[in-house]
């Protein structure tokens, strides 16, 4: 890992073939980084906040990277190093897997990855897309994570094929679109609507017909609309959420186990213990305990 100033830079070699770079610019100045990749490479760039610009070819061409949108590039026929600009309050994170890994993860799914298909296996490859919301989570639990150093590779190299698996998710409606009830944008607001009220509510959520009838949306589209837009359904989600609050606040160690239980809605220490075991796979208190050996 590099420190310069409020900006740090970590890179994770993964296993042969497979990197993963993270950049976070606090700082108020914009922050360069340059490194050879060979043509090799697929390269995935993730602007989680603020955005980023790439040169090629020694400054003609400029490609910018704004915040929640992704570039993926690849170009067979010449190498493409990166020589990145990071804006300030700006954090990326990219993924650099050789076509040769590349293919055995996927090699099943190629006819529906566009550049791994046979007709284009020699063709550069441009692709810039919006950041899914269940993308967005893993790409902010790789970058918060707080792990052990001696397992951080094996959690982060997890995490990273979970992000794989969504961002290519393949769509399985007939037109390749969103379904047909969430065309409509106002329902996309609404349904948007209905996760700020369970964040904002977590430790009393209301029940999912309470939640229907405050965003003016039908209870079947709710649902449906929630899994569509944000991978999980409604309730699932709010746990990942809490269960992520819950973790933070033990993290900052101002709150006993109880407070941090009731903050995030558990009115019983058991009830909140048993939840985060799940989550975690260790209880609150053992958490705090490993924190603190750091």
């Amino acid at each position: 890992m590099k420190n310069i100033a409020e900006s740090t830079f970590t890179e994770t070699n993964l296993e042969n073939g497979f990197l993963l770079l993270e950049f976070t610019n606090n700082s108020t100045e914009t922050q360069r980084f340059e490194r050879d990749i060979d043509n090799s490479f697929i390269q995935l760039h993730f602007c989680i906040h603020g955005n980023s610009k790439f040169h090629f070819n020694n400054g003609s061409y400029t490609l910018d990277v704004i915040e929640e949108h992704s570039i993926l590039l690849y170009n067979p026929q010449q190498n493409l190093p990166i020589n990145l600009e990071i804006r300030p309050k700006s954090t990326l994170v990219s993924l650099l897997i050789s076509i040769k890994k590349f293919h055995a993860l996927f090699s099943n799914e190629a006819s529906y990855i566009p550049f791994l298909s046979e007709e284009n296996s020699n063709r550069k490859y441009y692709d810039d897309s919006i950041i899914k919301p269940t993308v967005l989570i893993v790409l902010k639990q790789i970058i918060n994570a707080s792990i052990n150093s001696s397992i951080r590779n094996l959690y982060i190299k997890g995490k990273i094929y979970e992000l794989l698996s969504l961002h290519f998710q393949k769509d399985e409606t007939a037109n390749g679109e969103y379904c047909p009830f969430l065309v409509d944008e106002r329902d996309v607001l609404k349904i948007r609507k209905a996760k700020d009220i369970i964040i904002s509510r977590m430790a009393e959520p209301p029940t999912l017909q309470e939640l229907s009838n405050e965003i003016g949306l039908n209870l079947k589209k709710l649902k449906e609309g929630f899994k569509q837009v944000y991978g999980d359904t409604v309730y699932s989600f709010l746990f990942d959420y809490k269960m992520e609050c819950a973790r933070k606040l033990l993290e900052r160690n101002q709150h006993n186990v109880n407070e941090v239980g009731l903050q995030v809605g558990y009115s019983t220490s058991s009830h909140f213990i048993a939840a985060f075991k799940k989550k975690y796979g260790t209880t609150p208190k053992q958490y705090v305990m490993s924190m603190n050996k750091k």
